[in-house]
C-alpha cells in the first residue's frame, strides 16, 4: 500500500508577469520620431500612425495585472517632439492571492518645447483586486503635458456590484523639479461602501483625475467646465496648470463625459484605440 504524500502547507509561489517598457523621441527633417527604444517580458510598444507626433500603443500581453505582477514603463519627450501614450485596451486589475500586490510604475519626462500626452484607457478594477500605481512626469521649461488616468471600479455589465481589495494611485507631476501636482488616494476594504458614502464618491463606480498644463490652460477652463456633469470639477492650480475630478456611475458615463473633454484638449487628436 502507497503511503499518501502529506498535503503542502501552502501554495506553491504563482507564476508572476514582469514586463517594461522604455522609449524617447526626437526630431528629424521636422518631424518626432523614435530615438530609443526597449522592451522587456509581458510589455510591449506599438506605434501606428498619427497626425500628431509620435503615437505609442503600450501592450500588456498577460492581459492584466494580479498580486505579484511588475510593470514598469518610462518615456521621454525629446525636444521640440510630440509624444502621445496610451493603451491597446483597458487595462484589468485582477484578484490577487492573500499578501500579494501588483504595482504599475510610470516616469514621464517632458523636454523644452516638447509635449507629452498620457491617455491610458481605464482601469478595469476586479473584486479581491490588490494594486499600487505610481506615475511621476517631470516637465522641463516650456514643457507641455497632458495626464489623464480613468478608472472603473467592478464590473457592472458583468453583475459585480461589490468591490473589495486594495487600490492605491499616487501622480506627482513636476516643473524643473520643484513640485507642481500632487495627488494620491488609497481604496482598502469594502471599496464599494467607501465609494457609497457622500464624502468619498456619493455611489460612483467610474472616476477620471486629468492635469492640463500648458500656456492656455486658463483659456481652456471655461470649454471643459461646460462639458463637465454635476459630479465633477474643474479648477486653476496656476495659470497654465488646470486640473479636473470627475466621478460617474459607470464607465459608460464616463466616457460620455471625458471624451468631449479630451477631444477639445488634443484639437481631436484622440488616439484610435479610444474610438474602437
Amino acid at each position: 500500500m502507497t503511503a499518501l504524500l502529506p498535503l503542502p502547507t501552502q501554495l506553491p509561489a504563482q507564476p508572476r508577469a514582469i514586463g517594461s517598457v522604455r522609449l524617447s523621441t526626437k526630431t528629424h527633417a521636422g518631424h518626432s520620431v523614435l530615438d530609443g527604444l526597449y522592451q522587456k517580458g509581458a510589455a510591449k510598444a506599438v506605434f501606428p500612425r498619427a497626425n500628431i507626433g509620435l503615437a505609442a500603443v503600450l501592450l500588456n500581453t498577460s492581459g492584466g495585472v494580479t498580486g505579484g505582477d511588475r510593470f514598469c514603463y518610462e518615456a521621454e519627450a525629446g525636444p521640440g517632439t510630440h509624444l502621445t501614450l496610451t493603451t491597446q485596451a483597458c487595462e484589468r486589475a485582477y484578484r490577487a492571492q492573500d499578501g500579494e500586490t501588483g504595482r504599475v510604475s510610470t516616469t514621464l519626462r517632458v523636454a523644452d518645447g516638447a509635449s507629452l500626452w498620457w491617455l491610458p484607457q481605464e482601469t478595469l478594477v476586479f473584486d479581491g483586486c490588490a494594486l499600487e500605481r505610481r506615475l511621476a512626469c517631470d516637465i522641463s521649461g516650456t514643457g507641455r503635458a497632458l495626464i489623464v488616468e480613468p478608472i472603473c471600479l467592478g464590473r457592472l455589465a458583468m453583475g459585480e456590484a461589490q468591490v473589495h481589495g486594495h487600490i492605491s494611485d499616487r501622480i506627482s507631476i513636476t516643473r524643473d523639479g520643484a513640485p507642481l501636482v500632487e495627488d494620491a488616494w488609497c481604496l482598502s476594504g469594502d471599496i464599494t461602501a467607501q465609494m457609497a458614502q457622500s464624502a468619498t464618491g456619493g455611489g460612483a463606480a467610474a472616476m477620471v483625475s486629468l492635469t492640463y498644463i500648458a500656456p492656455d490652460a486658463e483659456a481652456r477652463l471655461g470649454p471643459v467646465r461646460a462639458h463637465l456633469p454635476t459630479t465633477g470639477g474643474a479648477s486653476l492650480l496656476a495659470d497654465d496648470v488646470l486640473v479636473l475630478r470627475l466621478l460617474a456611475p459607470s464607465g459608460y458615463a464616463l466616457r460620455a463625459s471625458l471624451l468631449p473633454i479630451l477631444d477639445q484638449l488634443t484639437g481631436g487628436e484622440m488616439p484610435l484605440c479610444w474610438r474602437l
